[in-house]
């Protein structure tokens, strides 16, 4: 009964583990419930265990297509109103990390790091080896003793190992053996002879890999390094939010110029219709009239490349959000309901957001983290360098069975051969009751020391892991360094682009002021028609500035949103 507890024992032992290999590691994922890419086979990688139906299925049923199948754009149609695709700021964000293929590669590289936590447990993975062997050797005899003239013997030798190293640094292997040899010597008691062994062997590290702490090392650096991962994966999705809002506003701002860009054409109509009409009743000459010409066709160039430049700017916002993946879709005008709100009077705390960005941005959190690796990576080096002492200790037991031949002796006295008395039948049974009844035990223990006197490789390791460390702490110190001039840059182009916005709108008044003046004056004849087209074109680069100044500090806003790493938290996105 011994064997069986053991070997339940040993099965025991494998299940925890397998538990443990496949319990879920949280993995940040932007909360997308669309992705773009389905595939025929499960991307996150498993391990079952042998026996189970599963193992069965993944091991020799026919390997998993792995034709990946790209989805179309998803939720596209729900903003479709009216033959327009009619897009909020909030709205369109949802579009992006829906449908945007840049977003689905992130998300699916984390899987790598992922799988990587399989991979390092399999270190404790338990290992059977077995094997079975059937010899005929046929040899002529040398001397009077091979039992023979022609020596023809058979060995079937069977052998089953065990082996797996646990989380406590311990490894240990459970070994069984059984042959069958038959021979036709006349000198064999046993024939054929039935053999079985049982082994029992175990190895505890005492200095060097001693503890769940070393032997689980690997693991807990696959799982430091899937955090990294998740950090730079929430940082790129981060500047990809970022891009892709600034495109929105770079549309907004295509769309105002083109407006104000029409309304100048529209204005330069009514006077050159004014002119033209002075011209035929004689008011002015046919000199003045081509300055209103060449104003109107100036302006008609203006609203032309005005309507292109739009064009091209919502060619990138279709591309951000998948609507070029659709053909339905893409061709479709696109109305933003955003405008451009007046920049809010709130002082910015320089250092408070200096903090806000050294906590919060993501880049930051994975150098941090890759601090946090550095110091395992040491400790693991550190006890690389101590002699590698362990306890060994084994345990066995041997058993014998066959067909039993009694002899008189081995010679006779005249030196011929003895014959057989009787015979006591017996088989593999025999063996197995010897086996486990522990008849025949083999024990013993011992410590088994490896003392390196000189050793370099370990050493250079180690020395490697702390320059690692430091090189790490450089570049983190560098990097914050970094991110607080980018803050206080962030900070400036706002603050700045506020004024600007203010003075454009200071510049706008006294250019309308301007234009109405300057009609008046050339109702009653105090100007000529230059000064009034002056004018007007003064007001048409007034209302253009004003537009390109409030959409700047909408840019300027969401840049310095994505400095501090604030954006995603703006915006309702979790990563999680």
């Amino acid at each position: 009964m011994r064997f069986p507890l053991l070997f339940l024992l040993a099965t025991a032992m494998l299940r925890a583990d397998e538990a443990q290999i496949l319990t879920p590691v949280p993995v940040a994922t932007p909360q997308v419930k669309d992705p773009l890419v389905t595939s025929k086979f499960t991307p996150t990688a498993s391990a079952p265990a042998f026996g189970t139906p599963s193992w069965f299925r993944k091991t020799f049923h026919a390997p998993p297509t792995t034709r990946v199948e790209l989805k179309p754009p998803a939720r596209l149609n729900d903003f479709v109103v009216d033959g327009k695709l009619e897009l909020s700021l909030r709205s369109y964000i949802d579009l992006v990390l829906a449908n945007n293929t840049d977003v689905s590669v992130e998300r699916l590289s984390v899987e790598i790091n992922r799988n990587n936590i399989l991979r390092a447990y399999s270190i404790f993975d338990p290992l059977a080896v077995a094997s079975f062997n059937s010899t005929r050797t046929t040899t002529p005899a040398g001397d009077v003793l091979a039992g023979a003239t022609t020596l023809n013997q058979l060995s079937q030798p069977f052998r089953l190992t065990v082996d797996q190293v646990l989380p406590t640094g311990t490894r240990y292997s459970v070994g069984f053996n059984a042959s069958k040899t038959s021979t036709n010597s006349a000198f064999a008691t046993f024939n054929p002879l039935l053999s079985s062994n049982l082994n029992f062997n175990f190895s505890q590290p005492l200095l060097r890999g001693r503890g769940t702490f070393f032997t689980k090392l690997p693991v807990t650096i696959a799982r430091g390094n899937l955090r990294s991962a998740e950090y730079t994966v929430e940082n790129r999705i981060l500047n990809l939010v970022s891009q892709a809002e600034l495109a929105y506003w770079d549309v907004i701002l295509a769309r105002e110029d083109l407006r104000v860009q029409e309304q100048a054409l529209s204005l330069s109509e009514q006077l050159l219709k004014r002119a033209q009409r002075e011209l035929e009743l004689g008011a002015i000459s046919a000199l003045d009239i081509y300055q209103p010409e060449a104003q109107y066709a100036n302006f008609k160039i203006l609203v032309s490349q005005a309507r292109f430049r739009q064009q091209e700017f919502e060619n990138v916002l279709r591309r951000f959000m998948g609507a070029d993946l659709d053909p339905q879709v893409r061709e479709l005008p696109i109305v933003l309901t955003e405008t451009i709100a007046p920049p809010v009077e709130t002082a910015l705390d320089r250092e408070k957001l200096i903090e806000t960005a050294l906590r919060m941005r993501p880049d930051l959190k994975a150098r941090r983290q890759d601090l946090d690796i550095d110091d395992l990576t040491i400790q693991g080096a550190s006890n690389q360098l101590k002699p590698d002492l362990s306890l060994t200790a084994q345990y066995g037991s041997y058993g014998r069975g066959g067909t039993f031949y009694q002899r008189t002796n081995v010679f006779t006295a005249d030196g011929t051969r003895n014959t057989i008395v009787s015979t006591v039948p017996g088989g593999f049974g025999d063996a197995l009751d010897q086996l486990f009844g522990f008849n025949f035990p083999v024990y013993g223990f011992g410590l088994r020391l490896s003392l390196p006197l000189r050793d370099r490789r370990a050493s250079a390791d180690y020395a490697n892991a702390v320059v690692t460390k430091r090189l790490d702490t450089l570049r983190l110190r560098s990097a914050e360094q970094t991110v607080r001039q980018d803050v206080l840059n962030a900070i400036s182009r706002v603050e700045s682009s506020r004024a600007s916005v203010e003075l454009a709108k200071i510049a706008l008044d006294f250019a309308q002021k301007r234009v109405d003046a300057d009609q008046k004056k050339y109702d009653l004849g105090t100007i000529t028609l230059y000064f009034l087209l002056d004018s007007q074109n003064a007001l048409a680069r007034a209302q253009s500035d004003l537009v390109e100044q409030s959409v700047n500090y909408r840019r300027n806003l969401v840049n310095l949103q994505r400095t501090t790493g604030e954006l995603l938290a703006e915006r309702n996105i979790a990563v999680q």
